[in-house]
């Protein structure tokens, strides 16, 4: 993706109810647009045809729920070659899935289950994300992942889990700053404290989302606005990530297309921002 200025990082998620207006062209403050994968695997109608109508108009990126990284059973090829097909038709900039399992060969969960943060999960992780990246012949991009549990056998902390998946595999962090927010809520831990310990440079993209508060514990639901807290969080990192590419997420209560160009466009001037005052600190 080629960004002539800051204001074409920022993108949404390509989304169903959105297909009428987005076939009209109109003129948007969006500037790419991810789709979920396996909404385009198996099909050969309109989801693939509208996904071709904002290819021709937009970069876009290809966000799997179901890769199964963290699997001991292994990759299933079937998938990655629908997935190297589909990636060969629409040449996304970006590919990435989850930092996950989603359960056995024969039975998707269909949820992202967190993986044990120790030696023998790693080991997986790097033997199937090897595996992937070969076969895809690219990087990929995995994302932490919301929790709502832990595991007693945990040998290290997520941050230096996910670091060192990146540092040995090669892949690149999916850095999403609304899971970042829900599992240091859920667990207790200071996200600043996460965010200083991951390597920023190993970071291809940036979610943003709105989780829902059950009182006792925060839900990664996609189905609001992007709250103060992970909006702060946005502004600590922006120096180091205003030249990768933003998303805001909504996957539930989804609402008018111009509603989220009000998200994108508060993220644009939080990176517009940043910039103006890095410039200006250098003049003085």
């Amino acid at each position: 993706m080629r960004a002539s200025s800051l204001s074409h990082k920022v993108g949404v998620g390509l989304r169903s109810p959105h297909y009428p207006y987005l076939e009209q062209r109109p003129s948007t403050e969006v500037a790419w647009f991810e789709a979920l994968t396996e909404s385009y695997l198996n099909s050969r109608g309109r989801p693939l045809e509208m996904l071709q109508v904002i290819r021709q108009d937009y970069p876009v990126a290809l966000h799997g729920v179901s890769m199964n990284i963290g699997s001991p059973e292994g990759l299933r090829l079937d998938y990655l070659q629908k997935l190297r097909d589909l990636i060969d038709r629409v040449e996304p900039f970006i590919v990435s899935d989850h930092l996950c399992w989603t359960g056995s060969a024969e039975f998707n969960l269909h949820d992202l289950l967190p993986l044990p943060f120790t030696e023998d999960s790693m080991e997986t992780l790097v033997h199937n994300i090897d595996l992937a990246q070969d076969f895809l012949r690219r990087p990929l991009v995995l994302e932490n992942v919301s929790t709502y549990i832990s595991y007693r056998n945990n040998e290290m902390s997520e941050w230096d889990f996910i670091s060192e998946v990146s540092r040995r595999t090669g892949c690149h962090i999916l850095l999403d700053l609304n899971n970042i927010y829900v599992n240091s809520s859920n667990h207790g831990f200071d996200p600043h404290y996460f965010l200083n310990h991951i390597p920023m440079e190993r970071v291809a993209q940036v979610h943003m989302a709105g989780p829902t508060d059950y009182g006792d514990f925060l839900f990664d639901t996609h189905s609001s606005d992007v709250p103060e807290p992970v909006w702060q969080l946005f502004k600590l990192i922006a120096p180091k990530v205003r030249h990768l590419p933003i998303l805001i997420e909504r996957d539930e209560k989804i609402p008018e297309f111009r509603e989220l160009e009000v998200e994108v466009m508060k993220a644009v001037s939080i990176l517009e921002s940043s910039y103006e005052a890095e410039r200006s600190a250098e003049s003085v």
